[in-house]
């Protein structure tokens, strides 16, 4: 993890912005504008909605035709919509989402990253109404004769995911000592090499995979494990009425379809049991 945590904020911009991929040196996006408010919402950029995400990390955002696009992206870009602001896109390390680093230093308004929902995460910041429902899928390379996760153990393959996430966590639970890949991207880079021979990771991201014909020839799902998560979005503790914001947009977007056109876009089939999530415990 620590070319993640060294390398340089990237400020990117978001499919609503007009601007392409726009890269700036160093974290600028501090709030030293003054900020303001959007529709009564403090914002840490006058005229802006600044999410911090983790790229790439399809299909929730990841990089296509020079702007950051995905499911989480279009999300908050109804927020914004909503706020009469731009959504601009703040490129971190995974770790800062954890701790709320990014959102206690008044570098973005929220947090966006395919995150799922803990009691650990909730101590650091605030999370919105759960947005998807994920499970965790084990995806290994068709020829090292492993078909469940149990198999990699008994058979002595090795396990990779991807480092600080859930994934990471439940395989480590499982008594795993999983190789920890610092990006989605780099976790089936580590497959196709043979650096491991088997990865878990969610499932959403491992079907956005296997819509590439030579990574489905290659590879196959033996193991999808339902492990209660969800996903949410996160802002600083006690910014409630920026929680209230994106809870709306998500509850609207679910009454009036547009929450089911997005899934279908980014993830696949409609599944409704994501539109019927609970909201997350306070």
């Amino acid at each position: 993890m620590n070319s993640v945590l060294g390398r340089r904020t990237r400020i990117l911009a978001a499919t609503t912005a007009t601007a392409g991929l726009l890269l700036v040196a160093g974290c600028s996006s501090d709030g030293k504008d003054g900020g303001g408010t959007a529709k009564g919402v403090p914002v840490v950029k006058t005229g802006k909605l600044t999410t911090c995400t983790h790229l790439p990390y399809p299909p929730f955002q990841s990089e296509i035709d020079g702007k950051v696009q995905g499911f989480d992206v279009s999300l908050i870009d109804l927020v914004a919509k909503d706020l009469g602001v731009k959504q601009t896109i703040v490129d971190t390390p995974f770790e800062n989402f954890k701790t709320g680093a990014f959102l206690n230093s008044g570098q973005c308004d929220l947090a966006a990253a395919g995150m799922t929902i803990t009691e650990e995460r909730k101590k650091n910041v605030d999370f919105s109404d759960p947005y998807f429902d994920a499970t965790q899928a084990v995806l290994v390379d068709k020829k090292s004769g492993v078909d469940s996760l149990a198999d990699v153990k008994a058979k002595g393959k090795k396990l990779g995911a991807q480092a600080q996430t859930t994934g990471e966590e439940y395989a480590k639970k499982q008594g795993f000592d999983p190789v920890s890949f610092e990006s989605s991207d780099a976790v089936i880079n580590g497959l196709r090499t043979g650096q491991v021979q088997a990865v878990v990771i969610d499932y959403p991201v491992v079907q956005g995979w296997l819509k590439d014909k030579a990574t489905a020839d290659a590879f196959k799902v033996v193991d999808n494990l339902n492990t209660g998560e969800q996903y949410g979005f996160t802002v600083k503790k006690g910014n409630t009425k920026l929680v209230d914001a994106l809870n709306k947009a998500i509850k609207d977007a679910k009454a009036d379809g547009t929450y089911k056109k997005l899934y279908e876009k980014w993830i696949g089939p409609y599944d409704a049991s994501a539109a019927s999530a609970s909201p997350s415990a306070s």
